[in-house]
C-alpha cells in the first residue's frame, strides 16, 4: 500500500467517541484541546439532526468539552447544503426538530404542506401518525423524499430507540419510494464538511464508533479511518464487514499523540 500523507485535519463522530450517554469519554477533552492548540482544522460530526450546532455546543460545554459552533457539522446541515445545491429557494414538508428546521430556514427554504418540492424526514422523539400520513400522501403526490440519516436505532439511557432510518422504512413501505440519505455513510456529508473547513480528504482522518456509518463514510470519502471501541462496535463485529478501518484503537485517548 502507498504510504499515507500526514494527517492535517480531523473529523470525529460525537456519540460513542467523545461522549457516552451524557458523559465525556476519558481522553476527549485532551484530544479537543490538542486540536485547538495545533491549529489543525477539525469538525465534530453527528448524524443526529435534532439539535442546532449552538445547542450542541452548549450541551458539550456543560460536560466540560469546548467546541466552537463552526466546528460542529450535523446531518441537518448536510441535508440543507444538499437541498440548497439541488433546488435553491425550494419548499419542504419537514418532520423533525429545531436542528433541521433551522438549517432549512437558514438556506431560505419555505416549510409547507402545500405541494412541497421535498418531504424531509429527520430525527425526533415525537413522531406522529398524522405527520407520517401526511408525508406519505405528499410523496405519493410527487414530493421528493429526503432523509437526514439512515440510522435505524439511536442510544438512550433506557436502551435503543427507533431512529430516522426505521421511520423512513415505514414511509418507503407505504409509498414504494426510497429516500435519499444525506448523512453518514453518504460521503457527501464528509466532503461538504471537509469543504467547510478547507480540508482535503487525502490528508484527513475520520474517527468513529460505527463501521456502517463512520468508517464507511470516511473510507468512501478517501480519508484514513480510526475505529474506537467506546461505542457500539466490538472487535469481533469488525470481521463481519467487507471493509476495515485504517486502525482500531480502544478510545479517543489513544489518538491524542497523533495530533
Amino acid at each position: 500500500m502507498a504510504e499515507r500523507k500526514p494527517i492535517e485535519s480531523w473529523l470525529t463522530d460525537m456519540d460513542g467517541v467523545l461522549i457516552h450517554e451524557g458523559t465525556p469519554i476519558p481522553g476527549a477533552d485532551a484530544f479537543l484541546k490538542g486540536l485547538k492548540e495545533s491549529g489543525k482544522p477539525f469538525l465534530v460530526l453527528t448524524n443526529n439532526s435534532i439539535y442546532t450546532p449552538r445547542d450542541l455546543q452548549a450541551r458539550l460545554s456543560r460536560m466540560g468539552l469546548q467546541v466552537p459552533v463552526e466546528n460542529i457539522w450535523t446531518s441537518a446541515l448536510a441535508t440543507a447544503k444538499f437541498l440548497d445545491d439541488q433546488r435553491p429557494g425550494g419548499t419542504a414538508y419537514v418532520i423533525g426538530e429545531a436542528g433541521l428546521t433551522t438549517a432549512l430556514h437558514d438556506i431560505g427554504y419555505v416549510l409547507t404542506d402545500h405541494e412541497p418540492d421535498y418531504v424531509v424526514l429527520g430525527e425526533t422523539r415525537t413522531y406522529s401518525f398524522e405527520a407520517l400520513t401526511k408525508a406519505i400522501r405528499l410523496i405519493n403526490g410527487g414530493a421528493r423524499f429526503i432523509c437526514t440519516n439512515p440510522d435505524e436505532t439511536g442510544p438512550s439511557q433506557e436502551g435503543p430507540l427507533p431512529a430516522t432510518g426505521a421511520v423512513a422504512a415505514l414511509i418507503t413501505k407505504a409509498t414504494g419510494k426510497k429516500p435519499y440519505f444525506a448523512g453518514k455513510p453518504n460521503p457527501l456529508m464528509m466532503r461538504t464538511g471537509l469543504n467547510a473547513i478547507g480540508a482535503h480528504s487525502e490528508t484527513s482522518a475520520m474517527i468513529g464508533d460505527r463501521m456502517d456509518t463512520d468508517v464507511l463514510a470516511g473510507l468512501e470519502a478517501g480519508m484514513q479511518t480510526f475505529l474506537v471501541l467506546t461505542g457500539l462496535t466490538r472487535p469481533d463485529d469488525v470481521e463481519r464487514y467487507p471493509f476495515r478501518p485504517s486502525k482500531i484503537v480502544d478510545s479517543i485517548a489513544d489518538l491524542v499523540k497523533l495530533i
